[in-house]
């Protein structure tokens, strides 16, 4: 006799699991911001940013090509003056350049220049580091599941909320 195949999860036991998990996703994000990670990783990377100037910049280090303001302000979920604003003080300080964008003569891209990849690089070492340190005594399963739930939970997370955007019109 071949068994049933079981019920797929529904979404009440799946707001039960989180709710469990919910606090510690605060209390992370709390962490963070109290201990003040993002700051000491600049300094310790030798960066007088502040947090949106460098979120700018590592998003134009992240890209594999350069991007147009409106791109950058879409991958950060953020306005557009917002990173014209982030762009220019970047620029002031040789972090990233405008270049001419080969399909629009009239509008411009932001790539770092290699002072700005070297920085973010320094930054990302810096943050790495202090996360490597956190779970360096966790088995190496442990570490391979963390990776993998949270790439995953990112992923959903941000596909269910973009497709809520796109059904009220955003």
């Amino acid at each position: 006799m071949i068994p049933e195949p079981p019920e797929p999860p529904r979404p009440e036991d799946a707001q039960a699991d989180l709710a469990a998990v919910l606090p510690r996703i605060t209390q992370l994000s709390a962490a963070i911001s109290k201990g003040r990670l993002p700051e000491r990783a600049a300094e310790a990377a030798g960066l007088s940013l502040d947090r949106p100037a460098l979120g700018v910049l590592l998003e134009v280090c992240r890209a594999e090509k350069p991007l147009r303001v409106g791109e950058i302000a879409e991958r950060m979920q953020v306005v557009g003056p917002h990173v014209t604003r982030q762009v220019q003080n970047l620029e002031r300080r040789r972090l990233v350049h405008r270049v001419a964008d080969p399909e629009d003569r009239r509008a411009s891209l932001i790539e770092p220049t290699p002072a700005g990849a070297d920085a973010a690089t320094r930054y990302v070492t810096s943050v790495l580091g202090w996360f490597a340190e956190a779970i360096a005594d966790w088995p190496r399963q442990d570490r391979d599941d963390l990776a993998r739930l949270l790439t995953r939970l990112a992923d959903d997370v941000t596909t269910r909320l973009a497709r809520l955007g796109e059904e009220e019109g955003e």
